[in-house]
């Protein structure tokens, strides 16, 4: 019998990736996509990519869509808490596997599975530990592309935000730079490939810069954000907006 499981979908490459291994393998049976979504811009966290474009990759996909509304900034009790009720109503549907992207990150391995263990859930990690330089050689040759959406400052300037991933952006890249940005260095949009019927049409629109800040509260690690860089609030992200066509 198939194991029933939801897919964190973030519309990136990894998740692009691991949604295209995990479709072949004969043993899971991908219930829904789940995507955290900024409640107040209505774009995908860390992403910034319109609630417009998540929906086209879902129907393009052809798999129903979970959106998980969440505040900005968020506390860790927030956050655990509308975790907590989207999987239990999800549970009630017999899902039982929450499969995720991650490639080599040990600690937030280790606390989705501690958190998903809580509620009798088991985690899948279809690219665990595979080199991030042969998962994106991988992912290119499939036939994916993808856009850089969203770039850290403190890794990359402005010039990357926009681009294509092909092997001209790879070989841009900075040594410091992961080639998958596992570290939090840039993120993607998916828009064709493999296990799309068709791909996302859209265009590209305003390049924005934007800053958070450090939140009020003295504990800064209780945010549901990686504060664990001292000067994490030091640096700004650069944004490429997508205009569904």
């Amino acid at each position: 019998m198939k194991k029933k499981a939801l897919f964190n979908w973030s519309s990136g490459k990894d998740s692009a990736l691991a949604l295209y291994k995990t479709l072949q393998n004969p043993e899971i049976e991908v219930d829904c996509l789940l995507t955290k979504v900024n409640q107040q811009y209505q774009r995908i966290s860390m992403h910034g990519v319109r609630v417009e474009l998540l929906e086209q990759q879902a129907q393009n996909l052809g798999l129903p869509l979970e959106i998980m509304q969440i505040p900005e900034m968020p506390t860790m009790e927030v956050y655990e808490k509308v975790m907590r009720e989207t999987l239990a109503k999800l549970k009630d549907q017999g899902v039982t596997h929450s499969i995720f992207g991650d490639i080599f990150l040990e600690d937030l391995r280790k606390y989705r599975e501690d958190k998903l263990a809580e509620i009798g859930f088991e985690g899948v990690f279809p690219l665990w530990n595979i080199p991030t330089h042969e998962l994106i050689q991988e992912f290119i040759s499939l036939g994916f592309k993808t856009i850089v959406v969203c770039v850290n400052e403190r890794f990359l300037d402005k010039s990357f935000v926009g681009r294509i991933i092909d092997q001209d952006f790879i070989n841009d890249l900075p040594e410091n730079v992961d080639v998958c940005g596992e570290n939090g260095e840039f993120h993607t949009f998916t828009f064709d490939g493999p296990i799309f019927s068709k791909p996302i049409d859209f265009e590209i629109g305003e390049i924005v810069y934007r800053k958070y800040e450090k939140p009020k509260e003295d504990d800064s690690s209780n945010t549901a954000c990686d504060t664990s860089a001292s000067d994490t609030f030091d640096f700004g992200f650069w944004y490429c907006d997508l205009v569904a066509k």
